[in-house]
């Protein structure tokens, strides 16, 4: 049952400059029913190689994360080296996806080339013969001089694959938990133009890493605790598994660092996966919405 108590109170916790951090884990709780604990980690998966704490919702609060404060409320995206059309139409559907998701205006800019990148800060992998990009090349000596000054992040787009150091294979994305800036590939998330389905597909995993990466840049940590947005990836395989879907844990940073309206967010996430024909996720989403207009 719908009470209208409950959306006024929700909606005034909203209209001020920071709500109070209670009435956003409150939201959280109200979602938990919805999302699922992650389990043991499967052989190869990220946990299964990485050892981290994971970030409660208080800890994030006391990290003094990086926000969308004062003049720093827009998400810049910035293509780097060339796209086909289908790939061009993914960079712009998934500017618009981060806008919805983080509740900030999201501007595209004018092409940056690969000249930029030194031959030093590129390579040809070793076993599979792909052109690679050194990421932290590209967040350090790219972005980070080009970081607008109403920038809440600047997020780089590239079709060409990414590797973190010589002793990694590659990564989908790379962020900075502290300057603002984030660089992730299409390359592995499959071709956009072979048909219909595969567009969506690759749409589906462009946002998903796009938004990880971006959640980073706000000071969110890899998720060890539920199927969430932020759990860390070791393959395809991985991160096909974990929702497009912020956890009880995470929601609340989100909501913390941009201060946007969960109710109205919501509502455009549902809106855009409806138009892109991304049902399951619309479907979540929907219930979410429902959860948090309902006792």
């Amino acid at each position: 049952m719908r009470t209208l108590i409950g959306l006024l109170l929700l909606a005034t916790a909203f209209a001020g400059d920071d709500p109070p951090p209670a009435e956003l884990a409150r939201v959280g709780e109200r979602l938990r029913p919805l999302h699922t604990k992650l389990g043991k980690p499967q052989p190869g998966d990220w946990l299964a190689a990485h050892e981290e704490p994971g970030q409660t919702f208080a800890h994030y609060l006391r990290a003094r994360p990086v926000r969308a404060v004062g003049t720093r409320k827009v998400l810049y995206v910035q293509p780097l080296g060339s796209f086909t059309a289908e790939q061009r139409k993914i960079v712009r559907l998934s500017a618009e996806f981060l806008g919805l998701y983080f509740g900030l205006e999201a501007k595209v800019n004018d092409d940056l080339g690969l000249e930029l990148i030194p031959a030093n800060a590129q390579r040809t992998h070793p076993s599979w013969g792909v052109h690679q990009l050194l990421s932290p090349y590209i967040l350090d000596r790219v972005l980070r001089p080009r970081v607008p000054a109403d920038a809440a992040a600047l997020i780089a787009f590239t079709a060409e694959d990414l590797y973190p150091d010589a002793e990694w294979n590659f990564v989908f994305g790379q962020a900075s938990l502290r300057h603002r800036v984030g660089v992730w590939s299409l390359y592995r998330n499959g071709d956009p133009a072979r048909d219909a389905k595969s567009f969506r597909l690759c749409l589906l995993r462009t946002l998903k890493t796009a938004t990880h990466e971006t959640g980073h840049m706000f000071s969110i940590r890899h998720c060890t605790a539920w199927a969430c947005n932020m759990c860390g990836s070791n393959s395809l395989q991985e991160s096909d598994r974990y929702p497009l879907a912020l956890c009880p844990e995470c929601l609340p940073k989100l909501l913390h660092a941009t201060r946007v309206d969960p109710l109205q967010r919501f509502e455009k996430l549902i809106a855009f996966c409806e138009r892109q024909g991304l049902k399951a996720e619309r479907a979540f989403y929907a219930r979410s919405l429902e959860a948090l207009r309902s006792e």
